[in-house]
Formats: structure tokens, sequence, C-alpha cells
């Protein structure tokens, strides 16, 4: 590896926005790789910086994990994604958008009378959910679109 096209964590958090904890996550999870330096500490290539943008991008569309790892290992040999694999990974990602965007205009629309929770707070939920039906759904926002569901990740 030619010593300019090698970051330290810091860099590597600091142009990707990611924190250190993040990227040891990431790595310890499969997504990204590091070397280790003479004295033990992590270097990253350079190309990692467009993993993780894709790592991002993927996250930011609502896959998971797994999910992200499944298509990042789909690509030869672990390499960045190309324009020709990133058109082709992100070919399916569409429906998805557009169903998290139909989610959203359906929530937005429907701020006034109600957030799809159930909670019987609401006049409209007498209606829409007489004798909290919603209940044995489970918790949380019963009405909520399932596009729009995602597990809360604290900032």
């Amino acid at each position: 590896m030619d010593t300019h096209d090698v970051l330290a964590v810091s860099q590597v958090a600091a142009r990707s926005g990611f924190a250190a904890s993040a990227l040891r996550y990431y790595e310890s999870q499969g997504l990204i790789t590091a070397q280790r330096s003479g004295g033990g500490q992590r270097r990253y290539e350079r190309s990692v910086l467009r993993r993780l943008a894709f790592i991002r991008a993927a996250s930011n569309v609502g896959l998971t994990l797994e999910e992200i790892r499944d298509e990042l290992a789909r690509l030869p040999d672990g390499r960045t994604p190309t324009k020709a694999d990133w058109q082709r990974i992100t070919r399916h990602w569409r429906g998805r958008l557009d169903d998290q965007i139909r989610a959203l205009q359906q929530l937005r629309d429907g701020l006034d009378s109600c957030i799809g929770c159930g909670c019987l707070s609401l006049a409209r939920c007498a209606i829409s959910n007489p004798r909290d039906r919603a209940a044995s759904d489970g918790a949380g926002a019963a009405y909520l679109s399932p596009a729009l569901r995602r597990p809360h990740r604290p900032s």
C-alpha cells in the first residue's frame, strides 16, 4: 500500500462523517477492512471512503447492516463499487424508496389527526381503532406504514 493512499482512523472519521467507534464496528461486522501499522494502529485504504459512502446511502434507504453486507459481498474480491455495480445494486432500491415516499406522504397528510399509534387519545382513533383492537398487533405505532417502522437508532 502506498503511504499516500493510507488513512488513519481519525482521517477516515473526519472525511466520512462516521465516528471512529462506528468504523471499528463496521470493521467487526466485515463491512470494511483495515490494515495494522507496526504499532498496531488501524490504517485504511483511501477506497474505504467509497464503501462508507455506500453504507451511508444504503442505510438512509433503510437497508439493514445485514442487507448492506450482502450487497457488498456480491462485489468481486471485496472491491469498492464501480458505477455499473452501483446501478446494479441500487436498482431494487427504487421500489423501496417509492414505498417510503408513499408512506411519508400518508404520514404527512394525517399528522393533524393521527400519527398511526393506535393510542385512542384522539376522537378519530375511536373510529380507526375501536376498543383498541390495535393492541393485539403489539407495541408501537400499529397503523404507521411498515415502510416507516425502522428500529430507532439514537444519534
